[in-house]
């Protein structure tokens, strides 16, 4: 079914078909007919799928006819997100997919000013869009008020119950009309996560699951090479300079670990950008910008950016560090292989890591694969393979790499 066939809006349509959105993806088809019609719906899909527009499109739709038939005033609907990127990013769609209609949206962050933010709240917005940090500190200044609130919308919903706050949404849901929606969606949920998500919607709500069992778009391909921490970043080097074209996003475990693998890279030659907590919110703009743009092609980031945030033509991932949580895998990887594009997933998994590489492989149901690389053969995307005694041909040809790298240092 096409979009075009939808009862929406036309302006709607149309905002779609300049997208380029033409059919609906399997997580759209399911939700937006529940939404329209106020349900609660707890929707557990793969990242890349579009999850932000199966949520947009429905409630952007209801405000615009609303709007048309009576005078509204007042929030109608909060999105609340857990990182100021994804809020940002979130504001985008809303405001690409609202042209041309009644609806306002705005996306309210901290770590900037809020005097541009407490204007644009007082010109009158539909849509809030916020992290629940600066959205309280404008309720209770006054700025946010949540009488004509119906909708209450949580993107990466595990990640804000796991991250405590299940409070805050609770006082939230105490602000609104006694008839409400509540919408939960996110990539991956544990089920005590799920339990507390359920606890949140009505008894009725829809729940919908897209592929549960492999958390991971199919196309993404997983990849892991046995390298010791100390050599990491010889070998990041490596692999960087045979991908010059390729747009890497590499996950670390720390902010300083971040600025040391990048002023690694920047030693031999390789420009990098960094992102991460310690950074204002109009550094890390910047840098997603200069990212996402290609001005910069290599972006080694924290877990801040591992959420929901969807950066064009992610070539590769390399978790050069891997993740504490196996579900964070998940989150990381999804940065690439989105929509119908084909990605890399490559991990660098060092002997202490083993455990955790362990986890991830229970978590994804699947085994990661060993790449073999052989001195006439080295690419990531054709050369994977299952067999064990690749990671022996990856060992012995990397260790040999790793020895005249070395004496070419000293």
């Amino acid at each position: 079914m096409k979009f075009e066939k939808y009862a929406i809006s036309e302006a709607i349509k149309k905002n779609l078909a300049q997208l380029g959105f033409k059919r609906p993806t399997d997580i759209q088809f399911k939700s937006i007919p529940p939404i329209i019609k106020g349900e609660d719906v707890l929707a557990i899909a793969q990242t890349g799928t579009g999850k932000t527009a199966a949520f947009a499109i429905p409630m952007i739709d209801r405000i615009h006819r609303k709007k048309g038939r009576q005078r509204v005033f007042g929030i109608t609907c909060i999105v609340l997100v857990p990182t100021r990127e994804l809020a940002l990013q979130i504001g985008g769609v809303f405001a690409a997919l609202s042209k041309h209609t009644r609806v306002k949206s705005y996306p309210v962050i901290g770590g900037v000013e809020q005097d541009a933010q407490i204007a644009r709240l007082q010109d009158g917005i539909d849509v809030l869009i916020a992290t629940p940090g600066r959205m309280f500190d404008l309720i209770h200044q006054g700025f946010i008020r949540l009488d004509s609130l119906e909708t209450l919308i949580l993107d990466e919903a595990d990640h804000m119950l796991d991250l405590g706050f299940i409070k805050d949404i609770q006082a939230v849901k105490r602000m609104l009309h006694r008839k409400h929606q509540t919408l939960f969606f996110s990539a991956t949920i544990n089920p005590e996560i799920k339990k507390l998500a359920f606890s949140q919607v009505k008894s009725t709500a829809i729940r919908i699951s897209i592929s549960p069992d492999d958390p991971v778009a199919a196309n993404v391909s997983h990849a892991v090479l046995f390298v010791e921490m100390d050599d990491k970043r010889f070998f990041l080097e490596r692999f960087i300079k045979e991908h010059w074209d390729s747009k890497i996003l590499v996950f670390v475990r720390t902010r300083v670990r971040a600025e040391r693998v990048a002023k690694a890279m920047e030693r031999v030659g390789i420009e990098a950008l960094t992102i991460h907590g310690e950074k204002d919110q109009e550094e890390r703009s910047l840098v997603l910008s200069r990212f996402k743009e290609g001005t910069v092609n290599l972006l080694i980031a924290t877990d801040v950016s591992a959420r929901g945030i969807d950066i064009p033509d992610v070539n590769y991932v390399i978790n050069y560090d891997l993740p504490d949580k196996a579900e964070n895998y998940v989150h990381r990887v999804g940065r690439t292989g989105r929509g119908s594009h084909k990605g890399v997933a490559l991990s660098f998994c060092s002997t202490e890591e083993k455990e955790r590489l362990e986890e991830i492989r229970q978590f994804l149901n699947r085994e990661i694969e060993v790449v073999k690389i052989g001195k006439n053969d080295y690419d990531f995307t054709l050369t994977l393979s299952s067999r064990k005694t690749g990671a022996e041909a990856l060992i012995e040809e990397h260790e040999a790499w790793i020895r005249s790298r070395r004496r070419k240092k000293s």
